[in-house]
Parts: structure tokens; C-alpha cells; sequence
């Protein structure tokens, strides 16, 4: 191939699950992959006793070249990456790995069209592939499809119950769609799963997550409520500054939220109500 809610900027892409989803492809979705820092041989052979018990080494092009790829997505060079993994599935069109992070080389270009193909492929290829079906989610959510994404989440997390880059998409299409509640709910199911699951920004992978949204206030206030609810107050502060920066000027949801109370009571946070940051200009 040839070397791409709401919209306050592209999405913040995280490709959670490693590149060795290969061997795994129910991995825990949002475990960082382990790209190489250096590039891979062009020489990728695989070793193979022979009949005598000496190692014959066999060439297997498919699978040098989508190790090309991943480099290549880790580089962020997406049009390489999609020449490298058409190579790999000249002789392997039938691997869904492969097809779903051509998609996402796509959906870094902004091609919607032809990451949605790909995504398609990978899932008529494997249709419990739940990362495929997570990723054809927010190809939606990008058109502000979110009810449609929605559905695409659910059926990723029914296949991946412990998918907590999932429920963060989830729950911010629900925010989408303002239904605040069940958004707040997804984002805690998401932290019981995984601490870090708002921290991943990595640039390859199999899975994308989706954070953009229009009213980036609301967001990171949300996203305060859930850090403050779950007793981290360090976070809970972090996305309080942030939502005051985006504009945020309702101080009377903090004070009268049973989440924050705890918060409120410490220095961190009269502090910063004292000083709080100027609102960035959009």
C-alpha cells in the first residue's frame, strides 16, 4: 500500500493491545505494545529443523513485512505502513491482524472509508475479532454516528468484558450524546479495570481509543467526578485545572458534588479555586 466526540482536534489515538496480538488476539486490549526500536532485518527468516536436525532457515516474507509495518507505525510514517502490510497480505489476505492495522494506518491519514473497509474485512475475516469491531466503532463516533458507535462498543465489549480502553470509548460516546450518567458509570468501569486507562498515548497498536469531544469542559469535569469518586484525588485535581481551562464556571457542581467532597477539604483544591488557571482561548 501507498506511504492518514465531537471535534476539538483529531482523536487521541491510543493503540492499546501489542502487535503480538497475532498469537493473542483476545489480549487485554489495553496492554502497550512492544514495537522495536530499531528496524528489523530485511533478511526476517524463520528458523525450522530440517530432516538431517540442522536449522534450515526459511524466508517468510508475510510476516517481515508486517513487521516493516509496525515499525513504520510507530514512526508514524502510515503510508509505508500501508505498503508494507498490502505486501504482507499479498501472501496472507486472509490474516485480520493484518487488515485491521491497515485500517488504522488509514484512519491516522484521516480515510475513513478505506479504514472502515479494512475494519469490515478484518471483522468478516473473524467475527469475534473485538478490537476490529471497537475500531469500526470509531469510524462512527468520527462521523458523529455515536448511537451506531455505541452499539459497536457494546458488541467489542461483549466479546471483551475486560476491555478498558473500550469503556472509555463507550462512555465518551455516551457523553456525546449527553447521557452523562451512563457516561460517568463506563468511565469508572474503566478505571476498576484499569488505573491508567485515560494515561495510554501510544501510536501503534490494534485498538483505537477516541477522546475528542466538543465540549471539552463538561469532559474533564466528568472525568474529575469519576478520579474523585474512585478517591484518587491527585487525578481528580488534574482534570479540575483542566476543565477550569477549558472554560469550565459552574463551581457550584464541585461544592454540591458528594464526589468532591473530600477534595474540597484539601489545600490542593483551595488553592487552586483561589488561583484558578484563565480559560484557554478556542
Amino acid at each position: 500500500m501507498n506511504r492518514p466526540m465531537l471535534p476539538l482536534g483529531m482523536c487521541f489515538l491510543v493503540w492499546g493491545v501489542a502487535f503480538a496480538q497475532n498469537a493473542v488476539p483476545n489480549a487485554p486490549l489495553t496492554q502497550m505494545a512492544a514495537v522495536p526500536t530499531t528496524a528489523p532485518s530485511r533478511d526476517v527468516h524463520a528458523r525450522v529443523p530440517s530432516s538431517s536436525g540442522s536449522q534450515d532457515v526459511v524466508e517468510n516474507p508475510a510476516q517481515k513485512a508486517e513487521e516493516l509495518g509496525d515499525l513504520d507505525m510507530a514512526r508514524k510514517n502510515y503510508r509505508e505502513a500501508i505498503d508494507a502490510y498490502q505486501e504482507s497480505l499479498r501472501s496472507r489476505p486472509n490474516s485480520a491482524v493484518v487488515w485491521n492495522k491497515m485500517g488504522i494506518a488509514h484512519h491516522q491519514l484521516l480515510d475513513l472509508p478505506r479504514a472502515k473497509a479494512c475494519y469490515e474485512k478484518a471483522v468478516k475475516l473473524n467475527r469475534k475479532y473485538s478490537e476490529a469491531i471497537n475500531n469500526l466503532g470509531t469510524v462512527y463516533y468520527s462521523t458523529k454516528n455515536y448511537g451506531r458507535a455505541i452499539r459497536y462498543y457494546e458488541q467489542s465489549l461483549a466479546l471483551a468484558p475486560g476491555a478498558a480502553s473500550v469503556y472509555v470509548n463507550l462512555g465518551t460516546a455516551l457523553f456525546s450524546r449527553k447521557k452523562f450518567p451512563e457516561a460517568i458509570d463506563a468511565y469508572r468501569k474503566a478505571l476498576e479495570l484499569d488505573s491508567d486507562a485515560f494515561d495510554h498515548h501510544n501510536s501503534y497498536g490494534v485498538l483505537l481509543q477516541e477522546r475528542t469531544v466538543q465540549d471539552r469542559a463538561m469532559f474533564d469535569f466528568l472525568l474529575a467526578h469519576t478520579f474523585a469518586a474512585g478517591h484518587n484525588q491527585a487525578k481528580a485535581l488534574e482534570f479540575l485545572r483542566k476543565a477550569l481551562e477549558e472554560g469550565f464556571h459552574e463551581p457550584k457542581k464541585i461544592y454540591d458534588d458528594p464526589a468532591f467532597a473530600e477534595l474540597v477539604k484539601s489545600e490542593p483544591f483551595a488553592e487552586l479555586m483561589a488561583n484558578p488557571p484563565v480559560a484557554i482561548p478556542r
